[in-house]
C-alpha cells in the first residue's frame, strides 16, 4: 500500500518539538532557549512533580487554562519526573548558560561608566568569546550575544528537535505552551530535526501525490508506527485551488493575522495559521485553498500566532520568499528571525527594514514602523507591511499600538493613499512576564509587569491612526477568536470583553466617516478591481 502513489489526507498536523515541548520562536534560538529550559520548563515540571493534584484542579477551571499549569493526569507524574530528570542530564551547559547570563548581568551593573576592557577576562567562561560589552550613550553597560556563533555552539541542539504528526477531527486541541509531550502521547513522534527534507516531502503530498513508504524510510518511522504512518494518507485527492485571473487583487482572510493577496502575477501571504480540512459547519479557507507556490510569505513579528512553526514547516516546500524584520542583535529579547528560519530549512529568507521597499511582480512590499505590543522591549523584530499590488495598497498592521500616533502623521505622505487598513484591536494583553519573564535574571514586581501589558490599540488609538492614513476599508483581525488557534491562544470574548468594545466602537466611528468597516471571522473573501 506505502508503494502506491497517494496524497496526505488534509486533516494531517505537524507538531513541533523540543526537549518535549511545542516550539515557538525562542525556544529555536540557542541565545533564548537555554532561559527557557531552565526558568519555565524545568520550574513547571518540579511544580508538577511536587504537587500534581494542584495542577489537575487548575485546569478544572476554564480561567485557568493557559496559565502555569501542566495538562497531564496525577497518574503521568513519574513520565513528566523522568523527563523533567533527562533534561537536567542532557542539557547541563544550557543550564550553565542560564547561570552565566545571570552572572553577567550582575558584572555588568557594577560597571561605573569607565572602560569596559578589564570586564573582558571577569565575563563567566561560558560566555567568553559569544558577547561584546559596550555602553549606551547613558552609559548604561550591556552586552551584545552574538547570536550567529552560538547556532555553531553545543547550545544549538538539533537533537532536542523532534516532530509529532497526528490527525486532527476538530478545533479542540489542548493549549501547548505549558505541557510537554510524553512518551506514548502519539505513535508518530519522530526524532528529526526540523531542517528534515522529509517535512516537505511529506506535505509535499498535500497536493502532489507521492510514495508514503519513500517518506517513511526518509523521516525513519519506526515498524511499531507503520499503521498509524499509513492511516495519514490516501488515494482520493485533495481539492484544486481555485486560481485567480482577474485584473485586480483577490484578498483572502484565512483567520487571525493570515490573509492570502493574489493577482495573475503573484501571491502574498501573511503571518500563516492555517486552518485543517474536516467536515465542519463552519465556512473556512484551509490548507487547500493555498496556491501550489506562494511567492511571498510576510511575517511580522514573533509572537506564536504569527509566526506559527506547526503552519509554517508544512508550507515551507512551496514558499518563494520569506520576509522578515530585522532583528535588534543588543536585546536578548529580540533574537533574529532570519537565523530561526535559515537553521530550520528555509531557503530564502530577506529581512525588511523601517521604510525599506521591495519590488515584487506587479507592486512593491515595504516595512512600516510598528511600535507597541511587546511590553516596552527593545524588540526591532516587528513590522507592519505596505502591499502594494495592481494599483492597490493595504496595510498589513497586525498589532501596532498607536502609541505615538505623530508616527503615523509622519507616514501619510509616504503611504499614501490606502485602499485597506488591517489592525488588530487585542486592547488588553497580558503582562510582560506571561511571555517575557523567563529572559529576566530577577522577578519582576508586580505592579511593573501589570503595567507593561502586550496589548495593541484600543478605539481611540486606532482612531489616530485612522486620522492620518484615512483608509477607503478598515478590517479588524488578529484578535484569536478562530477556534483552530485554541491551542496557542486561549482567547474567548463575547459581547463584554473590553476587546469587543473597542473594536465594536472604532468599527462605529469609521462608519461614521462613511469608512467600510468589519471585524472578520472565520473567513472573508474581497476582489479589489
Amino acid at each position: 500500500m506505502l508503494d502506491r502513489p497517494m496524497y496526505l489526507k488534509p486533516d494531517v498536523a505537524i507538531e513541533p518539538l523540543f526537549n518535549q515541548w511545542y516550539v515557538w520562536w525562542y525556544l529555536i534560538s540557542p541565545a533564548t532557549a537555554p532561559l527557557f529550559m531552565s526558568r519555565l520548563h524545568l520550574k513547571l515540571m518540579q511544580s508538577f512533580v511536587a504537587n500534581p493534584d494542584v495542577h489537575v484542579a487548575a485546569l478544572q477551571n476554564p480561567a485557568l487554562m493557559g496559565g502555569p499549569f501542566i495538562n497531564h493526569p496525577v497518574s503521568r507524574v513519574n513520565d513528566v519526573k523522568a523527563l523533567m530528570e533527562r533534561t537536567t542530564r542532557e542539557n547541563a551547559d544550557m543550564l550553565a548558560y542560564t547561570k552565566a547570563v545571570s552572572d553577567l548581568e550582575q558584572l555588568l551593573a557594577s560597571s561605573k561608566g569607565e572602560s569596559l576592557e578589564p570586564l573582558y577576562a571577569k565575563v563567566p567562561d561560558m560566555l567568553r568569546g559569544y558577547v561584546e560589552l559596550t555602553y549606551d550613550l547613558a552609559h548604561r553597560a550591556n552586552a551584545r550575544i552574538m547570536e550567529p556563533l552560538l547556532y555553531r555552539s553545543s547550545l544549538y541542539k538539533e537533537s532536542a528537535q523532534s516532530i509529532s504528526l497526528m490527525r486532527v477531527t476538530g478545533d479542540a486541541r489542548k493549549y501547548v505552551f505549558s505541557t510537554p509531550r510524553l512518551e506514548g502521547d502519539s505513535p508518530l513522534w519522530l526524532q528529526v530535526p526540523f531542517r528534515h527534507e522529509g517535512i516537505d516531502a511529506l506535505f509535499r503530498m498535500r497536493h502532489t501525490p507521492g510514495s508514503p513508504g519513500q517518506v517513511a524510510e526518509m523521516l525513519g518511522v519506526p515498524a511499531s508506527a507503520a499503521d498509524a504512518f499509513a492511516d495519514l494518507f490516501t488515494e482520493t485527492a485533495p481539492r484544486k485551488p481555485e486560481p485567480y485571473t482577474g485584473s485586480g487583487v483577490r484578498v483572502r482572510y484565512f483567520g487571525h493575522a493570515c490573509v492570502l493577496m493574489e493577482t495573475r502575477e503573484v501571491s502574498v501571504l501573511t503571518d500563516p495559521v492555517i486552518s485543517y480540512e474536516f467536515p465542519t459547519e463552519q465556512r473556512r479557507f484551509t490548507h487547500a485553498d493555498l496556491p501550489e507556490k506562494i511567492d511571498y510569505v510576510l511575517i511580522t513579528h514573533g509572537h506564536a500566532d504569527h509566526l506559527m512553526m506547526e503552519t509554517l514547516l508544512q508550507l515551507r516546500h512551496r514558499i518563494g520568499t520569506i520576509v522578515v524584520p530585522r532583528a535588534n542583535a543588543y536585546s536578548l529579547a529580540d533574537p533574529s528571525l532570519r537565523l530561526v528560519l535559515e537553521r530550520t530549512g528555509f531557503r530564502n529568507v530577506v529581512e525588511i527594514d523601517d521604510l525599506q521597499e521591495i519590488p515584487i511582480p506587479g507592486g512593491s512590499l515595504m516595512g512600516i514602523p510598528f511600535i507597541g505590543e511587546h511590553s516596552d522591549l527593545a524588540v526591532q523584530a516587528k513590522t507592519a507591511h505596505l502591499v502594494r499590488l495592481a494599483g492597490r495598497s493595504l496595510l498589513m498592521a497586525a498589532d501596532s499600538n498607536a502609541l505615538e500616533p505623530r508616527m503615523y502623521q509622519h507616514l501619510t505622505q509616504l503611504v499614501g493613499p490606502l485602499d485597506a487598513l488591517y489592525l488588530g484591536m487585542e486592547c488588553e494583553g497580558g503582562p510582560m512576564s506571561w511571555m517575557y519573564g523567563p529572559l529576566l535574571s530577577q522577578p519582576l514586581p508586580r505592579k511593573m509587569d501589570q503595567s507593561r501589558r502586550l496589548n495593541g490599540s484600543d478605539s481611540a488609538r486606532a482612531t489616530e491612526i485612522l486620522n492620518h492614513l484615512n483608509p477607503k476599508e478598515v478590517f479588524i483581525y488578529a484578535m484569536g477568536q478562530e477556534p483552530w488557534l485554541r491551542h496557542v491562544m486561549v482567547l474567548q470574548y463575547d459581547e463584554t470583553a473590553p476587546q469587543m468594545i473597542e473594536s465594536n466602537k472604532f468599527i462605529d466611528v469609521c462608519k461614521g466617516r462613511g469608512i467600510a468597516a468589519a471585524r472578520p471571522f472565520l473567513s472573508m473573501e474581497r476582489v479589489l478591481e
